[in-house]
């Protein structure tokens, strides 16, 4: 069994996501929402929750540092967002931040990974 301090990759923390379900990337879209291109659904700030937040730093390029929200919708659709973190951001579009600070925060904490 894992302990929460073995979860120190980004890789090892998507690949214990996606065993729950959570494997859904979501991407900014053109018109300021959020989209699922495997489900095609659009999302507002409201539609969704952000229920764990993980951040990872690399060890000697700060370009490396990344942050993972885990997400659900109202219907418990599962989902993430990944970016780069800080001023290495991979989403070039103005909103994102705007958009992210707008989304209801619920932390569950390490249930979702070892519950």
């Amino acid at each position: 069994m894992e302990k929460p301090g073995e979860m120190t990759t980004l890789t090892r923390v998507l690949e214990r996501l996606h065993e729950k379900g959570y494997d859904h990337e979501l991407k900014m879209s053109d018109h300021g929402r959020m989209q699922s291109p495997d489900t095609q659904k659009i999302y507002n700030p409201e539609d969704l929750t952000i229920i764990k937040t993980y951040r990872f730093e690399g060890e000697s390029d700060p370009s490396d540092s990344s942050i993972l929200y885990v997400m659900e919708d109202a219907e418990g659709n599962k989902g993430y967002v990944l970016d780069a973190y800080g001023a290495y951001t991979s989403h070039d579009e103005p909103w994102f931040d705007e958009f992210i600070k707008k989304i209801k925060v619920e932390d569950r904490e390490e249930q979702i990974l070892f519950g």
